[in-house]
């Protein structure tokens, strides 16, 4: 996607988009993250979380999260300087390649445009706009958030064209030096006058959405530890101190809300879990989860890395492969299997086109696709050339954290067209640098396992380890694998709109082992390097070799394990899993004369094993498509329930970035919820309030009590299938500000049924499950619900000549 060349459509003078900006006072530059030459490497970019540890025989551990290790305050390790000779290879040098998940045409950076037509201050409008499209903002439209917080008053025409001039040059004018606060005048210095109020729109949604002035630089942190406007805007309760979660909370706080995070770990950071690892005077840090930063143009983690003063390593992108004899793969075989790959992927690409538009709800696993041309062409036939065909579909396994035959052929790279562009980078020290800074000054409660969340009209109730937190919000950053698992209970439960998503939305699975060796004995030349094996249903064991010795503070390896054979490695021991390694690493550098010593220390991980997330990240399953993040983006109650996660993320799901932006977007959704609620009139305020203070009279009587169930039973009738109004109060023991009440509309026989259950637990399962009962708040009750009330209040004055104030 180009940018919009600005002479391409004639404006008057004072119309032309260009001309907002004066030109006079603008200290901003054109160095920030954008680099017009996009890279293409292998790449990690799942965030991921840990499971609970094992102890199996040293030095090999069997977990990637040891939850009794206090949170490090130490520094990042320095960068080695390894003088151990590594291999060398004789022959044709190694072969670039990528981590394939997508395959259509990346973003272009070096777009061509007519110079000769083009002033200097068109240049610079040109520059703006490039770095806001590598933010992930359209060439000449609004985002759907834009359009939600009304940033202009007209859609379209030359008004949006001016905010879109206006947006990229505040935006630009930040990136240029992300260290310093942005203030709204600053914004202003070089806008003509009379585009005031664009400035105004654009700095407000900027800030509000996160774009500007986020992060950890220390000016940011100390002017987001407080309300920007000291006006208190309600409660929050966070579920999960994951990239999501900790970034919805620090821009909650600066948007006026009181917060509070329940991690279900001891330890912040999800599926971002970096493990000091260290013996016989050597020592790294392994990235476990999450790792690499794919893509630094307009990736908010690099601004991060730019703020902390972290050199970023560029992954380089030479991956040698080796055949199960430790011979390096034929240059001429390879680059024709890799050929054939990448015509495969055109043919299915084509196909699925044609499918979709015939019959939209057509959709088969991308594998058989893949397969089926694979037989038709006659692709990779001999031995050598299905191993390297073998290594591609690994490779794209590992991208997707799935199977081949679990993969949509439709809809398996919708995210695609978002993919940021730029170098892939390693942090040194590890990710948890991030994660431990976010986390600073913030409240958060270590081992608080979040078991239910309960919402209606007067707010939310979290339980989590026997504990009971309310709030007037609640976000829910929990991965995708809990949702699936059903580990949280949501009372009322969740729409099925939502629940269907959960469902088809596929969860998948990678895992590593981290070793750490006396020395550096493959060398410092290269960051990955590839290993192929015969049978097709390992493929995915330990097919790839990241090198982390340039960041890590010393000679780390780790070995990726994905696609089937990432299941069968959590049956495995660790014992076994890295002595497999170890021969493989063996076999590839024993015949160059290089020897392949023990590690000092190994680390196996279990990620679909780990309770707090049963696998490591999200992709497009058979029968899924990008609208299933969006609907788990969607807040549930009426503004109660909100969701963050990668899993939440159309654009940029499966990566750090992602959940990164979901917290963010998230935030300003609740600021949005919140200014509305504030916006009710006030007699309408007080209706509702005055509504539900004559119910909680009426209740302060029921015809019936057991646990936290009231009834009140219609009146002047016997009849078993006559209605009944329900109350379900939860926490009002425990809260001073009283419980939450939701209602719903059951038959009498239903009631008596109800009151011979034990356990309010079992109530509300027969409740939900048996009866099909929909629990809501109070102005979600029906008609027939009011009716019921009316006549309940009707009766009861007659019988006491008015409803009697206990409380007076």
């Amino acid at each position: 996607m180009e940018p919009r060349d600005p002479n391409s459509q004639q404006h008057d003078p004072s119309d032309n988009p260009n001309d907002v900006v004066s030109g006079e006072g603008d200290d901003s530059s054109a160095e920030t993250d954008l680099t017009l030459s996009a890279s293409a490497t292998p790449s990690e970019t799942n965030p991921q979380t840990s499971p609970p540890k094992t102890t199996p025989e040293a030095p090999v551990s069997d977990s990637q999260d040891d939850s009794s290790d206090p949170i490090q305050e130490d520094e990042p390790p320095q960068n080695p300087n390894p003088t151990e000779p590594g291999p060398t290879e004789p022959g044709p040098p190694a072969k670039k390649r990528r981590r394939r998940k997508k395959f259509f045409t990346e973003l272009n950076g070096n777009p061509s445009l007519n110079k000769n037509r083009r002033s200097e201050m068109a240049k610079d409008v040109d520059v703006e706009a490039l770095i806001a499209i590598s933010v992930g903002f359209p060439v000449d439209s609004l985002t759907e958030e834009e359009i939600e917080a009304n940033v202009v008053s007209t859609i379209g025409g030359v008004e949006q064209a001016n905010y879109i001039v206006v947006r990229n040059h505040i935006l630009t004018r930040w990136r240029s030096n992300v260290s310093v606060w942005l203030t709204r005048d600053h914004s202003l210095e070089s806008i003509r006058s009379e585009h005031k109020g664009l400035v105004d729109s654009a700095y407000h949604f900027l800030l509000h959405h996160g774009y500007i002035n986020f992060g950890l630089a220390p000016a940011i942190k100390e002017a987001k530890l407080k309300s920007f406007d000291g006006i208190e805007k309600g409660n929050v309760v966070i579920v999960g101190a994951g990239l999501a979660g900790l970034v919805a909370a620090r821009q909650l706080v600066f948007m006026g809300f009181k917060v509070v995070v329940l991690e279900g770990r001891a330890r912040p950071g999800g599926r971002v879990r970096t493990k000091k690892i260290n013996g016989d005077g050597v020592e790294a840090a392994a990235d476990l989860g999450g790792s690499v930063l794919t893509g630094i143009n307009g990736n908010p983690l690099g601004v991060l890395a730019r703020q902390l003063g972290l050199p970023l390593h560029k992954v380089r992108d030479i991956c040698p492969l080796y055949l199960p004899d430790g011979k390096s793969v034929n240059s001429e075989i390879d680059s024709k299997v890799e050929v054939s790959f990448n015509k495969l992927l055109d043919r299915v690409c084509k196909l699925r086109h044609a499918m979709i538009e015939e019959v939209r709800s057509v959709d088969v696993p991308l594998g058989t696709a893949l397969e089926a041309f694979r037989r038709v062409y006659n692709v990779a036939e001999d031995l050598e050339e299905r191993m390297l065909l073998n290594w591609h579909l690994a490779n794209l396994e590992y991208a997707n954290a799935s199977l081949m035959s679990n993969l949509s052929m439709a809809y398996w790279d919708q995210d695609d067209p978002y993919e940021m562009g730029g170098d892939h980078c390693f942090i040194p020290g590890g990710n948890e640098t991030f994660v431990r800074a976010l986390a600073e000054e913030l409240p958060i409660f270590y081992e608080r396992t979040v078991d239910s969340i309960r919402y209606g009209t007067d707010g939310v109730l979290v339980y989590a380890g026997g504990q009971e937190f309310r709030g007037d919000m609640v976000l829910c950053t929990v991965p995708l694998g809990v949702l699936k698992k059903g580990m949280i209970e949501f009372f009322p439960e969740l729409p099925q709109r939502k629940r269907d998503a959960i469902q088809r939305l596929g969860f998948g699975l990678l895992n590593k082992v981290a070793m750490l060796f006396p020395y550096n004995f493959w060398g410092g030349d290269i960051d990955t390097f590839g290993h192929l094996t015969e049978d097709q249903s390992m493929r995915g064991e330990f097919f790839l070799f990241y090198s982390y010795s340039s960041v890590s503070g010393g000679p780390l390896l780790v070995a990726l394990v994905a696609g089937d054979a990432a299941i069968k490695f959590e049956m495995m021991s660790p014992v076994e899993s890295v002595r497999r390694v170890l021969d493989i690493l063996r076999g590839i550098f024993h015949p160059k004369g290089i020897t392949v010593p023990d590690p000092v220390q190994a680390v196996c991980t279990r990620w679909g094993k780990d309770q707090f997330t049963y696998g490591s990240y999200s992709y497009v399953a058979i029968g899924s498509s990008g609208d299933d993040y969006d609907i788990l983006a969607e807040s549930v109650g009426d503004g109660r329930v909100f969701f963050a996660g990668e899993a939440t993320n159309k654009q940029y799901p499966a990566t750090m970035h992602g959940a990164f932006l979901s917290g963010m977007r998230e935030a300003a959704n609740m600021l949005r919820v919140a200014k509305r609620r504030s916006l009710i009139p006030a007699d309408k305020l007080n209706n509702v309030s005055e509504e539900s203070d004559n119910l909680n009279k009426l209740f302060e009587t029921p015809d019936l009590t057991f646990g936290s169930f009231s009834v009140l039973f219609a009146p002047m009738s016997n009849d078993l299938n006559s209605n009944s109004l329900l109350r379900v109060k939860f926490g009002g023991e425990k809260l001073d500000s009283g419980g939450l009440c939701l209602y719903g509309l059951i038959s009498r026989n239903q009631v008596i049924e109800l009151s011979r259950v034990d356990g309010d637990g079992n109530r509300m399962r027969m409740l939900n499950h048996d009866f099909g009962v929909r629990l809501v708040g109070r102005k979600g009750l029906s008609g027939v619900g009011e009716s019921v009330i009316s006549h309940i209040t009707l009766a009861r004055s007659n019988q006491n000549g008015g409803i009697k104030d206990d409380a007076a």
